[in-house]
């Protein structure tokens, strides 16, 4: 079965966007993304978010976009799946051009978390746990991935500093970035001195709560060269897949494997006819440093127990033998929840076109991964990506 191609990217810098709606960030994206194509009508729209509802009181996305895009009587929907909505829906997309039932998709990523309270906002994401038996209880997500953090380090014997590295490697791409929320490079000891959120999770372990939109077009390789598209400016879908593992962290087989992750990268290498060891750069879903190790390992880049040791060494830097968060990753890029599985995406793309900014550039790349993780690892998509 021929695989999809996407031709087309757009993003708006990530940030506080006080002054700039839902949907203006959206459109914004969503026409960046058809003139990089160089089209002006899509068949079909994704729009992968989290919370509208809650963050702004908004449902309905799909149309509400494609009618503010002015791209007529389109189906478009809404795709969730918590924090990994937005590679679900460049899934999603993927899936209807390879069924042969739309020519030309479009797939939006976007949330606006900035105008909700903080506190209201750490419950709207809290949402993506179980509600009954975690929520209940006042367990949010940094609890929860501080609790993970404190078995990792206990089990294997790393340090606080260890994991630092993840968040300095992620702040030094993210510093060439134009479109990153944080663009200062930052020390191991600004981790370590920067405050606890949740003992041993601290400020510079977690990623910000921002507003951000992304979008991709995806066709097929036939209705690419119709178009009259470059062929260095296809980027093919090789290989993708979803899984999901117990919603309730405490029903996990073991607490320190992304078992969803697991699995899909396997369907995803499969697919794409590739092995962890193919893959240039990783776009790991870093919402905390511990999340970067275990998905590391899960992903097949490192054995269990030793991805926090990848970062240790240096291996995840741009030059390292597995470059990771090549523009900055969740955590300096900034993570708008649903909107952050398109921001991986479209990072990857412009890796592999060889139009990253200068200094974040994975030299003579050929293969990418994008992951992205829906709740304490319950929702998880892995796409690979490949040159064409």
């Amino acid at each position: 079965m021929e695989k999809p191609v996407i031709i087309g990217v757009g993003m708006v810098p990530v940030g506080e966007h006080w002054r700039v709606s839902l949907r203006d960030m959206a459109v914004e994206a969503l026409l960046n993304a058809m003139d990089d194509a160089g089209i002006d009508k899509v068949d079909s729209l994704y729009v992968g978010n989290m919370a509208s509802g809650s963050f702004i009181e908004q449902e309905n996305l799909g149309a509400l976009i494609a009618d503010w895009a002015g791209l007529g009587n389109i189906p478009a929907v809404k795709v969730e799946a918590a924090c990994g909505s937005g590679g679900a829906a460049v899934q999603e997309g993927a899936k209807a051009v390879m069924a042969g039932l739309e020519d030309i998709v479009a797939v939006v990523g976007v949330e606006k978390m900035t105008d909700a309270w903080p506190s209201d906002a750490t419950r709207y994401l809290a949402y993506a746990a179980d509600a009954e038996y975690e929520l209940f209880h006042g367990a949010s997500f940094v609890a929860l991935n501080a609790l993970i953090m404190r078995l990792y380090m206990k089990t294997y014997g790393y340090t606080e500093e260890d994991l630092a590295h993840f968040a300095v490697n992620a702040h030094a791409n993210g510093a060439k970035n134009p479109y990153a929320m944080f663009k200062r490079p930052i020390t191991v000891d600004t981790v370590l001195k920067s405050p606890y959120v949740a003992d041993p999770l601290k400020l510079f372990d977690a990623a910000p709560m921002c507003d951000g939109a992304a979008a991709v077009i995806i066709t097929s390789k036939e209705k690419a060269k119709e178009l009259g598209v470059p062929k260095d400016k296809m980027v093919e879908l090789a290989g993708f897949w979803r899984a999901i593992d117990t919603i309730n962290f405490a029903n996990r087989e073991d607490f320190l494997t992304l078992k969803a992750a697991k699995v899909a990268a396997e369907k995803a290498y499969k697919m794409a006819g590739v092995t962890a060891k193919d893959i240039d750069f990783f776009e790991v879903h870093d919402a905390f440093t511990v999340m970067a190790a275990l998905s590391l390992e899960a992903l097949g880049v490192a054995e269990k127990g030793k991805g926090a040791m990848l970062a240790k060494e240096g291996q995840i830097a741009i030059d390292g033998d597995y470059p990771i968060q090549t523009m900055g990753g969740l955590k300096a890029r900034g993570h708008p929840v649903g909107a952050t599985g398109v921001y991986q995406t479209v990072e990857a793309v412009l890796q592999l076109r060889g139009e990253a900014p200068e200094g974040i550039q994975v030299p003579d790349a050929e293969v990418g991964l994008t992951q992205n993780i829906g709740g304490t690892g319950s929702n998880i998509t892995v796409n690979v990506l490949r040159r064409v």
